[in-house]
């Protein structure tokens, strides 16, 4: 078969041809691109058999065109920005990369907390400055209530680095779990009790725009939200109007309803207190080498 790795998530290429070995000693064509060049999907994986990708969008057109396409390796945990009714339709095999990234994304929630209580990006700016000692005094994250919505594995491991920094910690999740040192509680009730609201749930048609204007009013006027799970989640004019109005006293975001670049007319950018960070969650050296032994695992599965 024809295995072609339209990008080389985030390492070299000999890393994966390396990691491909033993699929090419079995006499498949391992076919690796050096960069991302979304514009170049359907040339680069015409005649494949299997293709290997992390977040770019494939959708009608790409599947009219790669006819001989049997199975997607995803180098991703969500699929949304894959058309799965025509993989359905036409029989393709669709396998993502659960877990790779769930102590990244888990640990980057937990560094906006802190960047968005100690004021950080504040802070710095005022150091640049280099106009005298003034600073942006911050708060602790001990003692506060973080409220996590979506207890996946994501979720739960936020919860417990949570509680090593002191915090208490309570849940919404569609489903009861059982989860050591964490309540379980209903939306209303963990937006009215949280001081930091984290979002770890995946999107799908029940959740989009879970959290809207109407839900920020519920919060305390000095709560914050920090989203590392999917843009469309929450709904990113009634956060920003709800920062411009005070209603929450800030926001860090790692989604967005477009990937970045962001528009330059997104209402964040122009929204107070705010850590806008460019969808690095999932991008650590560590989630980089565990993705690409799941995403080749899945490969060898497939044809095996």
């Amino acid at each position: 078969m024809k295995i072609v790795f339209l990008e080389p998530l985030g390492l070299t290429v000999e890393a994966i041809e390396m990691a491909c070995d033993g699929l090419k000693k079995q006499g498949h064509d391992v076919v690796v691109y050096p960069d991302r060049r979304p514009e170049l999907n359907i040339e680069r994986a015409a005649d494949a058999d299997i293709v290997v990708e992390s977040n770019m969008p494939l959708r009608k057109d790409f599947f009219d065109a790669c006819r001989n396409l049997k199975m997607l390796s995803i180098a991703f945990t969500g699929l949304d920005h894959i058309d799965m009714e025509e993989c359905r339709r036409r029989g393709i095999v669709v396998n993502n990369a659960a877990g790779y990234s769930t102590e990244a994304v888990a640990e980057e929630t937990i560094c906006m907390m802190i960047g968005l209580y100690r004021h950080v990006i504040e802070n710095d700016r005022i150091t640049r400055s280099c106009k005298g000692p003034s600073m942006a005094p911050g708060r602790e994250i001990a003692g506060k209530t973080v409220g996590i919505i979506g207890l996946g594995a994501i979720g739960q491991r936020t919860a417990a680095l949570a509680q090593a920094f002191g915090c208490r910690t309570i849940a919404w999740n569609r489903t009861p779990k059982q989860i050591p040192g964490v309540t379980l509680v209903d939306k209303e009730t963990l937006l009215k009790e949280s001081d930091i609201v984290a979002v770890h749930v995946a999107l799908n048609n029940e959740t989009r725009n879970l959290l809207t204007y109407k839900d920020f009013t519920m919060m305390k006027s000095s709560s914050v939200i920090v989203n590392a799970a999917r843009g469309p989640v929450v709904n990113a004019n009634d956060l920003a109007e709800a920062l411009k109005n005070g209603i929450i006293a800030g926001a860090a975001l790692d989604v967005y309803d477009v990937e970045p670049p962001l528009n330059t007319d997104n209402p964040l950018l122009t929204a107070p207190n705010t850590m806008l960070l460019p969808h690095i969650g999932f991008a650590t050296k560590e989630a980089f080498e565990a993705r690409l032994e799941i995403v080749v695992k899945n490969v060898i599965k497939f044809i095996s």
